[in-house]
């Protein structure tokens, strides 16, 4: 059996949904620069949060497909779109294409979130027993916990910090305010840890593309660098390491 060779086509050759989708993701990439040097957060808007988070909206799981947060982020996912998705939208036709472009894309976020979710639960386990039923020495305990530490950023222990000084202030005069005050500070704290993973980017239905050629072509010769041959199951596993 002869050894199929594949090397990516010219732009102006490309499919239409492979062409539309490199088009309409450097629209928003550049319309994230551009609102971002006016104070508008685009990601925040278009890029996927959690779905606890008041910040989540139901199109956000389509929209951060087309979000990406660099130069090199944007450049290595539509250089991989380029390189498998014209051949397999050439061999499978526009609509079976872009539907598993997108269902890839879903499916990723959905998966994850879903590790997050699991992730997060000792953490937002222990925020609400606070919340039902706060303590000076659950407090106390809190940033030594591991469930405190899976989802601490930088923000969140800045926030916590500047609670703390609060709170042992307060509670030098009134242990109860000072609880009360807690038990806010917990809502809050759990409306952050809700709000903090946003994910944006192609990475996921692009992923979806380099298994699909894979399977399609999987020992086709891909140039790499144009000149260096390399079967494309060995290509989809090293680019997905990189990725």
């Amino acid at each position: 059996m002869s050894i199929q060779q594949y090397r990516p086509s010219r732009f102006n050759l490309l499919p239409e949904v492979v062409k539309n989708l490199l088009i309409i993701n450097g629209i928003f990439f550049a319309a994230t620069w551009v609102l971002g040097n006016q104070g508008i957060d685009l990601t925040d808007t278009l890029g996927l949060h959690y779905f606890q988070s008041d910040k989540f909206r139901w199109y956000q799981i389509i929209t951060y497909m087309f979000m990406h947060g660099s130069f090199a982020h944007i450049f290595f996912n539509m250089f991989a779109l380029w390189m498998f998705g014209a051949a397999i939208e050439n061999v499978w036709g526009p609509k079976k294409f872009l539907t598993f472009y997108l269902v890839a894309g879903i499916g990723a976020a959905i998966t994850h979130y879903a590790i997050v979710y699991y992730e997060m639960q000792p953490a937002i386990t222990f925020i609400n027993d606070y919340i039902s039923d706060p303590s000076n020495d659950k407090l106390q305990t809190l940033v030594n916990t591991d469930a405190f530490k899976s989802f601490s950023s930088s923000e969140i222990i800045d926030h916590y910090n500047q609670f703390t000084q609060r709170y042992n202030e307060i509670a030098k005069v009134d242990m109860n305010q000072a609880l009360t005050l807690s038990v806010d500070y917990m809502r809050e704290l759990r409306a952050d840890v809700f709000n903090a993973p946003v994910i944006v980017g192609a990475s996921g239905a692009v992923f979806g593309l380099l298994l699909a050629f894979g399977m399609l072509f999987p020992n086709s010769v891909i140039y790499l660098y144009f000149f260096v041959p390399i079967k494309a199951k060995y290509f989809v596993i090293l680019y997905g390491a990189i990725e």
